[in-house]
């Protein structure tokens, strides 16, 4: 398994070359070929080398992504449930381990000899003898020799413990991918600003065009006022732009554990990297040998046969020793040695409780079984979707990056037609509109595809570690 993360790591690397250097690698090399499973960061913990800020106190994405797996509540979370699975393995492997106890009592004391059966007669036997003191210092040790219900129990606690770090392992899977979304969201409000702002600065530039035209009698003072309202529009997208960016940043802060409000400022701007996705049928196998939560489930599974195994291990012989050793005495000056060692073979022989308990596991390990099936297709269909969403937003990108560049020539050529007196605003009017229009779609579009991106990373298993080769260049 060593290896998987390995090759994992290679194929992301040589992937990001490829793509950079216009040749998919999936056309290349195989996807299966490289990629292998690893130990997870439930069994080596540790988060994404990367630090909070950039060079200018900014944060990144490896920043925010470094910063919520340290102060998410589902991580933090997760983690105790490992610890806890822990201290439930240790009790478990308690019943096969010797126990050491140790008892002294001083007592003072009667009898009555007739209620103990003496008394004959003719001879005179007192009815109470005493009193008297004893004193007994003595430790006592109890060993299981055999004990298959212990053993199995064990066994099963082991690997629910396993199952826990996986499960630890997944929640962090899942905190990259939702930090990275959240991350993504703030990134496009901050795109929108930036195109408002454009808007803003293009309208202010338009609206005095249109007062000039209005003094050189070459427009009337309804182009005036048509360039004073789209002013006031653009203004008012600007503000809804900076609101949306604050509450980004706010949800940001709160998934990641810092203080809502605290001054915050990206790093990274929305940007397009073009990637190719894998081959389904390879992804899928290694999505199943990495992704955390099947593997969970699967150990699970075992622990389930272990707890059967253990059931049936009630009706089995049980076999311990157990013995005492002490000082036993009238008085504290003579406490002579004395001992027992003794060995036991326990047998039950009726339990009409242990066919309750094999139909309860039965009932688990189906509904484990079932969840194993559901979440293969589920992993299917998300690496599917994944791929989907990551072609089609590329392509996208990339109309709209036409249709922005379109809008813009438009533009200008309606500016230019209403500077020289040939037509009124009303065509450019037309075209900030739709410019407005192109440059929100091809902000959704590059939002889409990054987020694609991540969720490729998200769908394979492994995140933690592979992500790295999808979040492109630092």
């Amino acid at each position: 398994m060593d290896m998987t993360i390995r090759h994992i790591w290679l194929t992301v690397i040589v992937w990001g070359a490829s793509c950079l250097a216009g040749r998919p690698v999936w056309a290349q090399q195989s996807f299966g070929a490289k990629l292998q499973m690893a130990p997870t960061a439930a069994e080596q913990p540790g988060a994404p080398a990367a630090t909070a800020t950039g060079d200018e106190g900014k944060l990144t994405l490896r920043g925010a992504i470094a910063q919520a797996l340290r102060n998410n509540l589902g991580a933090k979370v997760a983690g105790t449930q490992v610890d806890e699975a822990a201290g439930t393995q240790q009790r478990k492997e308690s019943a096969l381990m010797p126990k050491v106890t140790t008892e002294s009592y001083a007592n003072l004391q009667n009898r009555n000899l007739r209620a103990f059966g003496f008394g004959f007669a003719g001879f005179p036997i007192p009815l109470v003898v005493g009193p008297f003191s004893n004193y007994d210092f003595r430790f006592y040790v109890d060993q299981p020799v055999v004990d298959l219900q212990a053993y199995h129990t064990y066994q099963a606690s082991k690997r629910n413990q396993d199952a826990a770090k996986l499960t630890y392992q997944d929640t962090r899977d899942q905190v990259i991918r939702q930090v990275a979304a959240y991350y993504l969201d703030a990134e496009a409000a901050a795109s929108e600003i930036e195109a408002a702002q454009f808007r803003v600065t293009t309208s202010e530039a338009l609206e005095k065009l249109a007062q000039d035209q209005h003094a050189a009698g070459l427009a009337t003072g309804v182009d005036v006022l048509r360039s004073q309202v789209q002013l006031r529009r653009d203004q008012q997208s600007l503000l809804v732009a900076r609101q949306a960016y604050q509450t980004a940043l706010l949800v940001l802060q709160r998934y990641m554990g810092a203080r809502p409000g605290a001054p915050i400022e990206l790093a990274e701007r929305l940007e397009f990297r073009p990637m190719s996705p894998p081959e389904i049928e390879q992804a899928e196998r290694v999505a199943l040998e990495a992704r955390a939560d099947y593997r969970s489930l699967q150990t699970q599974r075992v622990a389930l046969v272990e707890q059967q195994k253990a059931s049936r291990a009630r009706n089995y012989p049980k076999l311990s020793v157990s013995g005492n050793y002490g000082g036993l005495g009238r008085n504290l000056g003579e406490l002579p040695g004395t001992g027992l060692i003794q060995g036991t073979l326990s047998f039950t022989v009726f339990d009409h409780d242990r066919g309750g308990e094999a139909k309860e596991i039965a009932s688990r390990v189906n509904r484990v079984d079932a969840q194993i099936s559901d979440l293969e297709r589920g992993i299917e269909q998300d690496l599917r979707k994944a791929m989907l969403d990551l072609d089609s937003a590329q392509q996208q990108v990339m109309v709209t990056q036409a249709g922005e560049d379109l809008a813009r020539s438009e533009l200008k050529l309606a500016e230019d037609r209403f500077r020289h007196g040939v037509t009124d605003n009303i065509e450019v009017i037309t075209a900030q509109s739709s410019l407005a229009t192109a440059q929100d779609e091809h902000i959704t579009a590059l939002a889409r595809h990054a987020d694609a991106r991540i969720a490729l990373a998200r769908a394979l298993g492994a995140t933690e570690q592979i992500i790295e080769g999808f979040l492109g260049e630092k």
